[in-house]
């Protein structure tokens, strides 16, 4: 390995300036974070929990093994839309019983849960990832179906969603369902389809459509419980096929379900961590403020892998594209990064070698995009 030398002057005014700029992008992202943890504000957040529900996230938490990391996926989906950031589901990565997966939290404090046009693109991404890396899906419904006025455009992702759901069954990947409550329309269908169903008992509702559609069709009087109930569901139609008490209860059984997979194995070995040899908190100086001022990525690379240890492919050639080996938290990585914008012919020619070569080595990659055109 080569290790980076860097020629940043943080003393530079220029420095100071990118800095301060960044930092005012950062409180940005940070408060539009905020949003998204918040769900859908304080007086729908204390409504849930009079009714003694767990909010998504923390169902998340119990979901996963103590202390063990939660990678969210798509966390400010729908930002700049007329929905909600976020989308009303919290996807991501972890940890449960070892095994790692694939896990999706219907958020009910946001419009009861239910799902726009955002959600299925969330929803739809973190099953790609699902899909791509054979990890089980673990989903967490309790959903009121299309958010009815933006239906018109998730009917179709939506349909896709549950095609997915048979797919994943067919390949062999495994599909798990906790309902923790209302699960109607569109939202029952997720456990309809899935592989492993928990219900909660009294709290579980999953049908297609509720009494009041049944009278207004039929004409027959229903109650939730004798036409969608857990514990119905559990009897008589055979959807549920473990049924818990509440929603600790749930979340043991689908964690026990999860460790019944015989999926855990070892993970690759890292290397030995060792930290950069520049101060990370730097990065904040290093990108200009415009956008249209160009900018060596090798400082951010000096600041990011380990001990700045950066083997660069083809230092000679395609000088608008920065590739090269590297390790990552001790896990190696090919770095491809932009250096001047534009891509031309010698850095497609570079970028797709030295993919090839990543990819016979089954080495992730970490592209540090910084391009206005190709």
């Amino acid at each position: 390995m080569t290790v980076l030398r860097s020629r940043l002057d943080t003393a530079d005014p220029g420095f100071a300036e990118n800095r301060e700029a960044m930092l005012a992008k950062l409180a940005e992202i940070e408060a539009e974070h905020a949003r998204a943890l918040a769900g859908g504000g304080p007086r729908y957040v204390e409504r849930h929990r009079a009714r003694g529900k767990l909010l998504a996230r923390e169902r998340v938490e119990l979901l996963l093994d103590p202390d063990s990391p939660f990678l969210e996926l798509s966390p400010l989906a729908a930002w700049g839309s007329d929905y909600p950031v976020g989308a009303s589901v919290v996807t991501g990565v972890g940890v449960v019983e070892g095994t790692e997966c694939v896990v999706v939290a219907n958020d009910p404090t946001v419009r009861g849960g239910a799902s726009n046009p955002w959600t299925g693109k969330k929803t739809l991404r973190a099953m790609e990832i699902a899909e791509q890396n054979r990890l089980p899906l673990v989903n967490l419904v309790e959903s009121g179906g299309a958010d009815l006025p933006g239906q018109k455009e998730i009917f179709i992702p939506g349909g896709r969603l549950f095609r997915d759901l048979t797919r994943f069954s067919a390949a062999g990947i495994p599909t798990i369902a906790l309902v923790f409550g209302n699960s109607t329309a569109g939202g029952a269908y997720v456990p309809g389809m899935s592989d492993h169903v928990v219900m909660v008992r009294e709290r579980s509702k999953v049908f297609l459509g509720g009494p009041p559609l049944v009278k207004m069709a039929t004409g027959e009087e229903s109650d939730d419980e004798s036409l969608g109930g857990a514990d119905m569901h559990a009897r008589v139609s055979g959807l549920g096929d473990h049924l818990a008490t509440d929603e600790h209860d749930a979340i043991r059984i689908g964690r026990g379900i999860v460790a019944r997979l015989n999926r855990a194995g070892p993970d690759p070995a890292p290397g030995p961590v060792r930290e950069p040899r520049y101060d990370p908190e730097e990065l904040v100086g290093v990108v200009p403020a415009d956008l249209r001022v160009p900018f060596d990525p090798r400082e951010v690379i000096a600041r990011v892998v380990d001990g700045s240890d950066f083997d660069e492919f083809k230092p000679a050639y395609g000088g608008g594209l920065a590739t090269g080996w590297a390790r990552l938290h001790g896990y190696p990585v090919g770095v491809l990064a932009n250096a001047h914008g534009v891509l031309f012919s010698q850095e497609s020619q570079k970028a797709a070698q030295f993919i090839q070569l990543a990819n016979r080595a089954d080495t992730p990659l970490v592209f540090l995009h910084n391009t206005t055109a190709t």
